[in-house]
């Protein structure tokens, strides 16, 4: 086996800035304290940015663990609801869809719109006007939500949206045709 400082005889090798997330414990890296985090499912915070129509939960940000980079969470939708109109401000959004089905609309009148089921995910860009729909008039819709920085950021917006907005396919390496 190759042995250098940053080798472990179990093999596997230490991340070269190891040092710098020593703990206060001796100069040694407290990874009891300063590794992996498991956040129970049931204990999401629901003290985060709202949108009328949706419930937000984190699982994963600054405040809970840390992240200085993402936001991680959990989003419901309850049978036959739609959130209001809004943008999450310069972050990206990923949206996987766990159980139900998400009607999409977005653009400057919500005139744009696809649907997604469960194992699909969703990319929301920066500052795009959205709307979240759940398409069932009976179940709820479950997601996974990760946004691209650990800030909480839901502007909500006063948006007419049109009666009959246009549809567009997902097209993407499954789906290189587009698909609903």
């Amino acid at each position: 086996m190759n042995t250098s400082t940053n080798d472990h005889p179990s093999g596997w090798r230490e991340h070269p800035d190891a040092g710098a997330h020593e703990h206060a414990l001796g100069g040694a890296i407290a990874w009891k304290f300063d590794g992996v985090r498991v956040v129970p499912g049931n204990q999401l915070d629901p003290n985060t940015a709202q949108t009328p129509g949706m419930d937000r939960k984190a699982a994963i940000n600054f405040a809970r663990v840390g992240a200085q980079k993402l936001w991680a969470g959990t989003v419901t939708i309850h049978a036959d609801a739609k959130t209001g109109a809004h943008h999450h401000g310069h972050l990206e959004s990923v949206i996987y869809i766990v159980r139900g089905r998400a009607r999409m609309r977005w653009g400057e009148r919500l005139q744009f719109t696809a649907e997604a089921g469960p194992g699909d995910f969703i990319y929301v860009p920066p500052y795009v006007p959205h709307q979240e729909i759940n398409a069932s008039r009976t179940e709820p819709l479950e997601c996974v939500l990760c946004r691209s920085d650990g800030e909480a950021v839901a502007v909500n917006l006063d948006i007419e949206p049109v009666e009959k907005p246009e549809q567009v396919l997902w097209v993407d390496p499954t789906h290189p045709r587009g698909g609903v």
